[in-house]
């Protein structure tokens, strides 16, 4: 019996995470709604200071 666990278990460790990411719940919106608020609002008192920070800054909004 322990041994048919451990042939199970690398499969449950895999499936597990895979099962957990198909929506996004409302917290998860929520939380993303706040970043992009603190990003625009760091933008706002500290804005880029140049055409590199400025890319950097779009590409981290285009990925999160």
């Amino acid at each position: 019996m322990f041994s048919r666990f451990i042939k199970v278990l690398p499969a449950l460790a895999l499936a597990v995470p895979l099962a957990a990411c198909f929506e996004e719940g409302p917290a998860e919106r929520a939380g993303r709604q706040v970043d992009r608020a603190a990003e625009n609002l760091r933008d706002t008192v500290d804005p880029p200071k140049g055409p590199v920070e400025r890319l950097g800054r779009a590409v981290d909004r285009a990925t999160n």
